[in-house]
């Protein structure tokens, strides 16, 4: 590792506030490092969008050697929208899309609200809100329970599933994946397996639903590429809006001013959302693999090099966003990378965005500005370098 720059991704101190290395990254063309295989680090905003919006250069797919393969075992050789190129993504993507539409996830929104005020019910009745375990972890996982129709009673069961499976992400090189996270990789495939076999039988109203019997059977998901959606939806789905909402609401709470002028003009909150998710986004980083040589801002990538393309070190540069560093909820133009580019931008998008307002907006009218609950407040983050978000932080009421 070279010495004018740190990044490591299973040191709990980096994931902790891997901001202040990205200053040396941004300072300079992309580096490459050694990891047990080459790799390189893309950083500035100018080269991200250049990697992200070049499928055909940049795959996808999981690359091959020790760093991945564990978790590439995990997951299995199903294909998903994650992990595929065109022409595999470009079907996935289009057969997901006819039924996880703008209007379907604006329908939702009655629901979200009900359930946000139900939850912070809870949170005030006790006199005692911890924003991740009481609003920002529940929520999302409710939703999309119900979004594919299991009963959102069994949010608690998906929770500890996904959180398991998710701390994947930090079993470094040489490190053997612990049971537990199979197990729990397992179970989620089984009980989702489950349910698409039912939906079979009993179709409903739901996405699953609606997936099992795409019309067009020529195209129609395989039994393992639903499975894969279902899970993806799940992990990524809830976990990246319940870093929103919780890292969020830390940026809040350390910035009364802005926290104060949100309350004061609710009309900010789209513009607020898209701030928390530049100056802290749920996603730290994703993933590609060169698929021939090729030079990124002045590096040489050899063919079959991994690429960390840093999506938070992207969203503070400054070539692109004057005073990177200070959260403003105003912020104008701001066309971060939290969501990232190209063809793979998230779909999920929408929701994420509405379950954030409409849960910063509940929050807002019922204790009004966040405040940490204890000004000695430890923060403390959950063992993912890529899904960046806090495991607890608990507010004033």
């Amino acid at each position: 590792m070279a010495d004018d720059f740190y990044f490591n991704p299973y040191d709990e101190n980096f994931r902790a506030n891997p901001y202040p290395h990205y200053t040396a990254l941004l300072s300079g063309p992309p580096r490459t490092m050694d990891f047990g295989m080459p790799l390189g680090l893309v950083a500035r905003y100018a080269d991200v969008r250049a990697v992200l919006t070049d499928h055909e250069t940049f795959s996808s797919r999981p690359p091959e050697g020790p760093l991945f393969q564990q978790q590439n075992d995990l997951f299995g050789n199903a294909a998903s929208m994650l992990s595929s190129d065109p022409p595999v993504h470009t079907r996935l993507r289009r057969l997901v899309a006819r039924d996880f539409t703008p209007r379907r996830i604006g329908a939702l929104e009655p629901r979200i609200r009900e359930i946000a005020h139900s939850l912070l019910d809870r949170a005030q009745a006790r006199g005692h809100f911890d924003v991740i375990a009481d609003l920002a972890t529940p929520l999302p996982v409710m939703v999309i329970a119900e979004l594919l129709g299991v009963p959102p009673e069994n949010y608690e069961q998906f929770k500890d599933w996904s959180d398991r499976i998710i701390e994947s992400d930090n079993v470094g090189p040489g490190m053997q994946m612990p049971q537990e996270i199979k197990d729990a990789f397992r179970s989620l495939s089984e009980y989702f397996g489950a349910e698409i076999d039912r939906r079979r039988r009993e179709p409903g109203g739901d996405l699953i639903s609606a997936l099992v019997a795409a019309h067009d059977q020529s195209e129609a998901l395989s039994a393992d590429e639903l499975l894969q959606f279902v899970i993806l939806l799940l992990l990524a789905g809830n976990e990246t809006t319940t870093n929103l909402i919780g890292n969020g609401s830390l940026a809040l709470a350390l910035n009364p001013a802005e926290a104060a002028r949100l309350r004061k003009d609710p009309s900010l909150m789209k513009s607020a959302i898209e701030e928390m998710l530049r100056y802290d986004g749920p996603v730290q980083a994703t993933f590609r693999t060169a698929n021939r040589d090729v030079e990124v801002g002045g590096t040489k990538f050899e063919r079959g090099t991994g690429v960390f393309v840093v999506l938070a070190a992207a969203n503070r540069d400054p070539a692109q966003f004057p005073e990177p560093e200070r959260f403003d909820i105003a912020r104008q133009p701001n066309e971060h990378f939290a969501f990232g580019d190209g063809i793979h931008f998230c779909i999920g998008a929408p929701l994420a965005r509405l379950e954030g307002a409409i849960a910063f907006t509940a929050m807002l009218e019922r204790f009004g500005a966040p405040r940490l609950k204890s000004p000695d407040t430890q923060l403390s983050y959950k063992g993912s370098y890529a899904l960046r978000g806090l495991s607890q932080l608990e507010l004033a009421t």
